[in-house]
């Protein structure tokens, strides 16, 4: 596939280059991640309303990376529910609370979006393998979707890492290394192996991809809602795909008109035993600082150092959002609590999103009237004893 073939661009926020997608890009010369453009394509509202009739998130292909008749490496990511909660509302203050599902997801989380949009690229591109670090849900996705594509995958996971889901990778075919430390350490190990054998590094935002399978979370919050957007968002974040895709989709249906609501105000929530995003936010820095000996049982938020960290800043900034961090005590009760209210399986991640919406409501942060939309990013049994 030679770069003209393309219809979209890459764009770096950062610095402002652009650059073909051609090959297999990474990071930007500055050192910042890529944001993929499509300014040769439009979106008309007659094709809005039929984009109902697709199925899964690639219903979207037309604002994906694929190009006309290129089929996706798929599993049936996406359609998740969205289900009102009105005990959990209840519960934490909210009139009206709104939960989407990403356990529901082929491989348990929200991973399955970002990871599918990846690997089609990878997959297209003829890498010999694909290698990362994983806080765990990624090394099960990236393990599922490298089988289902045809591509060895190796997996460096803290050795802390969830049984269930170490088991999970190991199920999918995944080559499991496991690493004392925490996954910047699994990083620099996933870096290593790259270079050496010529696989491709498929790390959080060091390529362009996962983003944009991450940006449906918000093109199908908005159909699921009738094209009308919530007041709020909460969302736990470790990497921060999810949280900057959100942002960008609303921003590209903002241009397109599909939706004329102002983007809902984004919240970002970590454990207060790893918390650089919140830290960041609150002294008004432009980046996060690494935090030192992360420590959390929501093993996905247990990034220390994420590669996004300007993105995400800037999207709560822009959007009026905060950060905010919660103890680990109160996300487990938290996702004890709901699961139990509405029968939704949630996991920690889950339950630091919704002992958050507790917090800023008791801090007036979000009225209790608002529409707020809580994501559940994998299912709870993941995280259990095997």
């Amino acid at each position: 596939m030679t770069s003209t073939e393309f219809d979209w661009q890459l764009s770096c926020p950062e610095c402002g280059a652009a650059a073909s997608p051609g090959g297999l890009p990474t990071l930007c010369a500055c050192g910042h991640p890529w944001l993929v453009r499509y300014p040769r394509r439009t979106h008309t509202l007659k094709d809005r309303a039929a984009i109902r009739r697709g199925r899964s998130m690639w219903r979207f292909a037309s604002w994906l990376p694929v190009l006309p008749g290129e089929v996706p490496v798929s599993l049936g990511e996406g359609d998740t529910p969205l289900l009102a909660v009105p005990r959990a509302g209840a519960l934490l203050g909210l009139q009206d609370l709104w939960i989407k599902d990403e356990g529901v997801n082929p491989t348990g989380s929200f991973k399955s979006r970002g990871i599918s949009a990846a690997v089609t690229r990878a997959a297209a591109a003829g890498v010999p393998g694909l290698v990362l670090p994983t806080a765990g849900n990624a090394g099960v996705a990236s393990s599922a979707y490298g089988a289902r594509a045809g591509l060895p995958v190796r997996v460096y996971a803290p050795a802390s890492t969830p049984p269930v889901l170490l088991a999970q990778i190991r199920l999918f075919g995944g080559d499991l290394v496991l690493v004392d430390g925490h996954i910047g350490d699994c990083g620099r190990a996933a870096r290593a192996f790259a270079t050496e054998h010529g696989w491709f590094d498929l790390s959080t935002l060091k390529e362009p991809y996962r983003i944009e399978g991450k940006k449906t979370l918000g093109l199908e919050l908005a159909m699921q809602l009738d094209w009308r957007l919530p007041d709020a968002i909460i969302y736990p974040t470790g990497g921060g795909t999810g949280l900057i895709g959100m942002w960008k989709a609303f921003q590209e249906l903002d241009e397109a008109g599909w939706t004329t609501d102002p983007a809902p105000r984004l919240y970002s929530v970590q454990s207060s035993g790893c918390a650089p995003v919140v830290r960041a936010f609150e002294h008004g820095a432009a980046r996060a600082e690494p935090w030192d000996d992360p420590q959390t049982v929501a093993s996905g938020l247990r990034v220390p150092g994420p590669i996004g960290d300007r993105l995400m800043l800037r999207a709560l900034r822009e959007t009026g959002g905060e950060a905010i961090a919660v103890a680990d005590a109160a996300l487990t009760a938290a996702a004890a609590t709901v699961s139990a209210a509405e029968g939704i399986d949630i996991s920690p991640e889950g339950g630091a999103a919704l002992a958050a919406a507790r917090a800023l409501v008791e801090r007036g942060s979000i009225r209790p009237d608002e529409r707020v939309v809580v994501f559940n990013t994998g299912a709870g049994w993941l995280y259990r004893q095997a």
